[in-house]
C-alpha cells in the first residue's frame, strides 16, 4: 500500500449544505420558519384535548400532519448544528444557531400535547384503533412512544422542562462546546486545537506526545473549575428530572430511549469488566514489552509501534481502501458510499473553531446525512472515515421508513459504522496478508481501537454512573471526580499503564458526557454486536448480506431482539457478550505468539 508524504489536508473536502438550505439568511428558511410557525399552532387548535377521540384513520392523518411539522423543525435544526459545527466560534453562526434552537423549542411547545395524549388512550382502545391500516403503519412509533408512560408528566410540566431546556441543560451543554473549541495548546511551534492536540498523543515520537500529555493536562487543568461546575450543574439537573419521572437510577432514562432492558445493560457492563484483565491488561502488558519498558505512561497508551512510520494515507487513497471494502460485501452499500464523496456530504479538514471528534448526522429523510470529521491522514482516521460513513449508509437506508421512524436507537446505530470498521479492517489484512510487520501493525491498532470501544467506553460508564450516584449527596470537587476517574481508568486499564497526577483531568474534555449522559455504552454494544455479527458472516452464509440490509433499512421499526434473529443471536443472552469480547482475544492471542 503506497503512502503519500503530503499534508493530509490538501484539497480535503468540505460539505454542502444546500440540500436543506441555502444559507442562513436564506428566503427559503425564513419561509419554512413562517410556515411551520402557522402550522404547529394550527395543528394545536385542531387536536388538543381531542386526541383520544379520533378515530384510528382519523389518528393516522393526525400523525401525518405531526411528522411533516417535525420533518421542517428538523430540517432547520440540522442545518443550524451542522453549520454551528463548522465553525463554533463564529459569533453570527453561535447566533443564529441559538437563535433557531430558541424558535424550535417555541414550536416545538405547541406539539407538545400530542404525544402526552397518545400515551393517555388505554390498551384497549388503542388496539381497537389499531385495526386500521393507516395507523398500524405507525404502530412502533406508538409503541416506542408508550415505553415512556409511566414517566411521563402533566401537560404544564412537560411543557416548563422543554422551555428551560434553553435557558438550562442546552445553554450549559453551548458553554463546554464553546469552550472546547476555544482551547488551544502550545505544542512545539504551533498553537493547535483540541482535536490536533490529542492526535499529537498517537505521534511516533515519545517526545512529542510527553509535551503534548503535559500541555493538553495544562491546559484543562487550568479550566478544570469550570467543566467541574458544568458537570456538577448537568448531573443535578438529570437528578432533577429523574426524580421527578421516577425512573429507578441515572442509567434509565438513556436504556429507554434505547429501548433495551436495563438487564441486558447490566449484563454487557458485567462480561466487559470482568473481562479487563484478559484483555486490556493483557494487551498493554504486551505493548510495554514491544515498547522496551516495564510499564507505558498514559501518554503512550495509543503511541504507534516501534516498527510503524509516520506516513501519510492521503485522502483519496482513504475513500479507495474504505470504499472497496464495502464494495466487497455489498456493491449496493458502496453505492450509497460514494455519494458522499461525490456530493459534498463529508466536512474533512481541521480548523479552527470546527467541532472535534467525528459524527453522521441523519438530518431528515427528504434531505441526506452530513458526516464530519477531522482527518489527519493516520490509520486510525481511516478507520474513522468507515466508522462514520457506516452511519450515514444506515442513515440513508432507514430514512424510507420515514421522519418518525427513521431514528435507530443508539446500541443499534453503533453496529453499521462498527460493521464498516471491520470490513475495512479486514481487507487491510488481505492486503498485507504476506507482511508480516503491517500485520502486526494492523492488527495490533484493530485491538487498540476495540479496546478504546468496548474497554474505555465501559470504564467510561463505570465513570458516570459513579459520577452521577455520589452527586447525589452534594456537589463533587474537581479533586473528588479526579479521583473517581483516575480509580476506573486504572482498574480498566490495569498495571501495565502509569497513571499520574496529569491524568486526573482528562476526563473534562469527553464530549458525551455532556451532551448524551450515558451515552457511552451504546459502542461496546455495538461493537461487541457486531463482533457476533461478523463470526455468523465468516460461516458463509450466502444471504448474510441482504439480511444485514434489510437490518439497516429497519430503521427503528424493530427491536434488537427482532432485528437480530435472523442472525440466532440474542443480545439478552450473556454468551453473546463472552462470544463478541472473544474476537478481541483471538486477535491478543494472535499477537502474543509473535
Amino acid at each position: 500500500m503506497e503512502h503519500s508524504e503530503i499534508s493530509p489536508s490538501k484539497e480535503l473536502p468540505r460539505w454542502n449544505l444546500s440540500s436543506l438550505y441555502p444559507g442562513m439568511h436564506s428566503n427559503e428558511l425564513k419561509q419554512d420558519l413562517e410556515k411551520v410557525t402557522e402550522k404547529a399552532t394550527s395543528f394545536e387548535v385542531s387536536y388538543k384535548d381531542n386526541v383520544s377521540q379520533l378515530t384510528g384513520p382519523e389518528l393516522a392523518h393526525s400523525i401525518i400532519e405531526y411528522e411533516k411539522i417535525e420533518e421542517t423543525l428538523g430540517r432547520l435544526m440540522s442545518f443550524a448544528q451542522l453549520i454551528y459545527a463548522s465553525d463554533m466560534l463564529n459569533s453570527e453562526i453561535s447566533n443564529f444557531h441559538q437563535s433557531i434552537h430558541e424558535k424550535v423549542t417555541d414550536i416545538s411547545s405547541h406539539l407538545l400535547f400530542f404525544n402526552l395524549e397518545l400515551n393517555l388512550i388505554s390498551d384497549a382502545e388503542l388496539k381497537e384503533k389499531l385495526k386500521s391500516p393507516e395507523l398500524n403503519h405507525y404502530y412502533p412509533w406508538i409503541r416506542d412512544l408508550r415505553v415512556f408512560q409511566p414517566h411521563q408528566l402533566d401537560d404544564k410540566l412537560e411543557k416548563l422542562f422543554l422551555e428551560k431546556n434553553i435557558s438550562g441543560r442546552a445553554a450549559w451543554t453551548r458553554l463546554f462546546d464553546e469552550k472546547i473549541a476555544e482551547l488551544r495548546f502550545s505544542i512545539g511551534d504551533a498553537e493547535l486545537n483540541m482535536a490536533e492536540a490529542l492526535d499529537k498523543l498517537s505521534n511516533k515520537h515519545a517526545n512529542t506526545r510527553k509535551i503534548a500529555a503535559k500541555e493538553i493536562s495544562k491546559v484543562l487543568n487550568d479550566n478544570v473549575r469550570l467543566f467541574s461546575l458544568i458537570t456538577n450543574t448537568l448531573t443535578k439537573d438529570k437528578a432533577i428530572e429523574d426524580n421527578w419521572r421516577c425512573y429507578n437510577s441515572p442509567v434509565s432514562a438513556r436504556n429507554r430511549v434505547n429501548h433495551v432492558e436495563d438487564d441486558v445493560v447490566d449484563a454487557l457492563v458485567e462480561t466487559v469488566t470482568s473481562n479487563y484483565e484478559k484483555l486490556s491488561h493483557r494487551y498493554y502488558a504486551l505493548k510495554a514489552k514491544w515498547m522496551g519498558v516495564e510499564k507505558l505512561n498514559y501518554w503512550d497508551r495509543n503511541a504507534p509501534l516501534p516498527e510503524s512510520d509516520d506516513t501519510i494515507i492521503d485522502w483519496s487513497e482513504a475513500k479507495e481502501i474504505v470504499l472497496n471494502a464495502y464494495k466487497s460485501f455489498s456493491p449496493a452499500l458502496a453505492s450509497i458510499g460514494q455519494q458522499f464523496f461525490d456530493k459534498g456530504w463529508i466536512d474533512a479538514p481541521t480548523r479552527s473553531g470546527k467541532a472535534s471528534g467525528a459524527f453522521s448526522h441523519p438530518t431528515v429523510p427528504s434531505s441526506n446525512p452530513f458526516i464530519l470529521l477531522n482527518y489527519q491522514g493516520k490509520l486510525r482516521d481511516v478507520m474513522t472515515l468507515a466508522h462514520e460513513l457506516g452511519h450515514g449508509v444506515h442513515q440513508v437506508l432507514a430514512a424510507r421508513q420515514g421522519g418518525l421512524m427513521a431514528d435507530t436507537p443508539l446500541t443499534l446505530a453503533e453496529t453499521a459504522s462498527v460493521f464498516g470498521e471491520m470490513l475495512t479492517f479486514q481487507s487491510l489484512l488481505e492486503i498485507n496478508k504476506n507482511n508480516h510487520t503491517k500485520r502486526k501493525i494492523m492488527i495490533a491498532s484493530k485491538v487498540e481501537d476495540m479496546l478504546n470501544t468496548v474497554v474505555r467506553q465501559v470504564a467510561f460508564h463505570e465513570f458516570e454512573t459513579s459520577v452521577h450516584d455520589k452527586r447525589r449527596s452534594g456537589e463533587l470537587s474537581p479533586e473528588e471526580i479526579g479521583d473517581i476517574w483516575i480509580n476506573i481508568q486504572e482498574k480498566s486499564l490495569g498495571p501495565a499503564i502509569r497513571l499520574n497526577d496529569d491524568y486526573r483531568v482528562f476526563w473534562t474534555y469527553i464530549p458525551h458526557f455532556i451532551h448524551s449522559p450515558f451515552y457511552v455504552y451504546a459502542y461496546a454494544f455495538g461493537d461487541c454486536l457486531v463482533n457476533s455479527l461478523y463470526a455468523v458472516f465468516e460461516e458463509q452464509e450466502s444471504d448474510f448480506s441482504e439480511k444485514y440490509i434489510d437490518m439497516l433499512k429497519a430503521g427503528g421499526t424493530l427491536r434488537h431482539k427482532e432485528l437480530l434473529a435472523p442472525f440466532n443471536l440474542d443480545a439478552s443472552d450473556p454468551n453473546f457478550w463472552r462470544k463478541g469480547l472473544s474476537l478481541i482475544e483471538s486477535l491478543i492471542d494472535e499477537l502474543d505468539q509473535d
